[in-house]
């Protein structure tokens, strides 16, 4: 009886470091896990005026909750980089119930080291910090014309295209 309790203990322990391990680190990686609600979601993605087909990228994509609704609402094809191994494995599997593999792919990787050559679309929810970092990356690896959409945390030196002051969310076209 003892072993049992002692098992369990253990176990209780080892799956709250797992847990303050996979909300952390994506933190110092990029930004916390923090979705966007429903509504938000809608009006990011009709920022983008994502067209039929087009490539969208959800960098740090959490739960999946942006590629699903760019796939389901815009027929688009997205791509999720999500480096925390949990939402990983989460939107592996709602991808996978969902039947939509042929059009949602999500990679486990940094999204630093991730290419975005092929994205229409580039979607994010990242901190200030993470943002700041990542400008340079976009404007070297983007086509002319690739549309990005910032909830909440701006970059800072490229101009929007459009902004929805209400909702916090920018819509910028690099050039």
């Amino acid at each position: 009886m003892f072993q049992t309790a002692h098992y369990i203990a253990l176990s209780i322990i080892g799956l709250g470091i797992c847990a303050a391990v996979s909300f952390r680190w994506p933190q110092k990686r990029g930004a916390p896990y923090w979705p966007s609600s429903k509504q938000k979601v809608r009006r990011m993605l009709a920022m983008a005026e994502i067209k039929r087909g087009e490539v969208v990228y959800d960098l740090g994509c959490g739960d999946g909750r942006i590629i699903v609704a760019a796939a389901r609402r815009f027929g688009a094809r997205a791509v999720g980089v999500e480096i925390e191994p949990f939402r990983f494995l989460w939107c592996q599997l709602l991808i996978t119930v969902l039947g939509l593999r042929k059009k949602v792919r999500v990679i486990r990787q940094d999204l630093f080291a991730v290419e975005l050559d092929d994205a229409d679309v580039v979607v994010c929810y990242l901190l200030q910090r993470t943002n700041d970092r990542l400008e340079e990356k976009l404007v070297r690896e983007l086509k002319p014309g690739t549309r990005i959409v910032s909830n909440t945390f701006h970059f800072p030196t490229l101009a929007y295209t459009r902004m929805d002051v209400e909702s916090d969310i920018c819509a910028y076209t690099v050039r």
